[in-house]
């Protein structure tokens, strides 16, 4: 298969996503979950004409000069609709949220009146600040939302603010997308685990909790993770228990030409369809795409810069739209765009493919500044990052030059 551009490749990834099946889950389980169906209102917001501010309800027509005195008839708190009324030269005091009274039709601050006690115990109000208009602090029935309102579309991230809002409607549940179920394989004989004697030769395994890592900031969900050796039977039998219990597989390493890069061929062995196996970006030119039925499967780069790098442009919207979201589409960045200056030279004159420089974002200045090691397995300056640059090949970018970052999740 020949080498294939990165807008190519996130295209052919995106038509072949499936959604997840809908499924029902309560409120507090669906935070960052996609919404499965359109949402129409049930209750009006507000649900009742209610004060805007405490004060007193009155009759616009009776509060419109300052100096007239009213008298204090009542009291309505929030709650329930107590059913009182506000007739000619009278007023009720009120409270924030509390049902506006029959006769009442605006709202003036308790700020804007000087309370008046009178023989008798009888209480009247000032005005100090006329009331303007019919409806002043009133909030109108129906006003934020009316009943039958599309609130939430399908495809639609559920928010803390979109809870709220399924909550104001009364309803305990939010029918969402089924999450992908996801393994994060990776391979070779010189990866150990955390907590082992590292001998010459090998080194601690960083892709699996990374890329588990990553999975989880994007659609939620925890990774099971699996580990095979270079040996063929292992690798065949650990990759056949994770296409069999997955939506999606992940596989770090193993996917290049090498003698001992064996992945491609147990691939195929095991039925799975290659879409194709390398891209035309640097880090992360050996990557690849496949398919068992429904099951998608992506040969990620072993070093971990390569990894981390294909796995944001291209598996992120991959996992969102299986999540449900209706917004991901293979022509676009997946990735939020910023418009930024270059804080030193770049020279990339001599390469051949486009390459992805990380580097800091500096918010105060909009300057984009290198950092660390520009090499596929330099972790530390990814630890660093939280953005990185495109550079086309051929390119020299002056200190100054204009250019858009890529934000980090």
């Amino acid at each position: 298969m020949s080498m294939i551009e990165e807008s190519e490749a996130r295209k052919r990834i995106l038509e072949v996503t499936p959604t997840g099946e809908t499924e029902s889950c309560c409120l507090s389980e669906a935070l960052d979950r996609y919404a499965a169906i359109d949402v129409l209102a049930q209750v009006d917001l507000p649900g009742f004409d209610n004060s805007e501010m405490d004060g007193y309800a009155v009759r616009a027509a009776d509060a419109g000069e300052v100096g007239v005195r009213l008298v204090v008839t009542g009291e309505q708190a929030a709650g329930a609709d107590l059913g009182l009324s506000v007739g000619e030269g009278e007023v009720l005091r009120i409270f924030t949220g509390a049902p506006i009274p029959h006769g009442a039709d605006a709202v003036i601050m308790q700020e804007d009146v000087k309370v008046v006690e009178e023989e008798g115990g009888m209480r009247r109000i000032e005005i100090v600040e006329a009331v303007d208009e019919v409806g002043e602090f009133i909030r109108r029935r129906g006003a934020d939302v009316c009943v039958g309102q599309k609130i939430i579309s399908a495809g639609e991230k559920i928010t803390p603010g979109r809870i709220g809002l399924l909550a104001s409607q009364g309803l305990g549940e939010a029918e969402v997308h089924r999450l992908p179920r996801v393994a994060v394989v990776s391979t070779g004989d010189e990866l150990v685990d955390a907590g082992a004697e590292l001998s010459p030769g090998h080194i601690f395994n960083s892709n699996a909790p990374m890329l588990a890592a990553l999975v989880k900031s994007i659609v939620g969900t925890q990774a099971g993770l699996f580990h095979a050796r270079d040996d063929e039977a292992v690798l065949r039998a650990t990759l056949q228990q994770a296409l069999d219990e997955n939506d999606v597989v992940l596989i770090a390493g193993g996917v290049s030409v090498g003698e001992h890069d064996l992945v491609k061929q147990t691939l195929t062995d095991l039925g799975v369809k290659m879409d194709f196996w390398r891209v035309n970006i640097k880090p992360g030119k050996p990557f690849l795409f496949g398919r068992r039925g429904q099951t998608q499967v992506f040969g990620l780069p072993g070093n971990p810069v390569a990894a981390y790098t294909t796995f944001l442009l291209f598996v992120a919207s991959a996992l969102r739209k299986w999540a449900g979201a209706a917004d991901e589409r293979g022509e676009t960045m997946p990735l939020p765009q910023v418009r930024c200056n270059l804080g030193e030279r770049v020279d990339y004159s001599q390469g051949n493919r486009p390459h992805y420089m990380r580097g800091n974002l500096r918010d105060e200045d909009g300057v984009f500044m290198p950092v660390g090691l520009q090499a596929s397995h330099a972790i530390f300056g990814l630890s660093r990052a939280d953005a990185i640059l495109r550079v086309e090949p051929g390119m020299v970018l002056e200190l100054g030059a204009e250019v858009v970052a890529l934000r980090l999740p």
